[in-house]
């Protein structure tokens, strides 16, 4: 849908309301407001991606505390895993790694929209799919391979 152009007599002439005089002179359409846009998969995960950033944020604290445990001794490194070993340590690890998988999938979509492939409706709709609903399976596969192989435990 193309807006129409604006009347040569600036926004002021404007009855449509969809035209707007810039400080600098120019007049330019308005943008639409946000009840105008449907809700699209694409931009739940333009939205998830700046999330996991966020989280993922949150989540280089945890790093540091490890390090930080490692620097000040046995007892010290003992007590942090012991606190990522109980159920909410567990259960903060697996929204980490969530994080992770999401961050990687949205990363991955988003390299290969710059590469000018994956624009198509079509496509865009597949790969934000992919990039939504994707972590928490791969999250729970991951967490299975670990609890299978011993790696942690309740």
């Amino acid at each position: 849908m193309t807006q129409p152009s604006p009347t040569p007599g600036g926004a002021a002439n404007d009855r449509t309301g969809r035209f707007v005089t810039q400080p600098n002179g120019h007049v330019t359409p308005l943008s639409p407001h946000m009840s105008v846009w449907r809700w699209h998969v694409t931009m739940a995960a333009s939205i998830l991606f700046r999330a996991t950033i966020i989280a993922a944020t949150v989540g280089v604290l945890f790093v540091v505390g490890w390090l930080g445990a490692l620097a000040f001794g046995p007892e010290h490194y003992d007590c942090f895993l012991m606190l990522a070993g109980s159920p909410l340590g567990l259960l903060v690890g697996f929204g980490l790694t969530a994080v992770l998988f999401s961050f990687i999938l949205n990363g991955a979509r988003h390299t290969y929209n710059d590469t000018g492939n994956g624009l198509t409706l079509k496509s865009a709709n597949l790969l934000s799919n992919i990039a939504v609903w994707a972590p928490v399976p791969l999250a729970v596969l991951f967490w299975i391979v670990l609890f299978a192989a011993g790696r942690v435990s309740l």
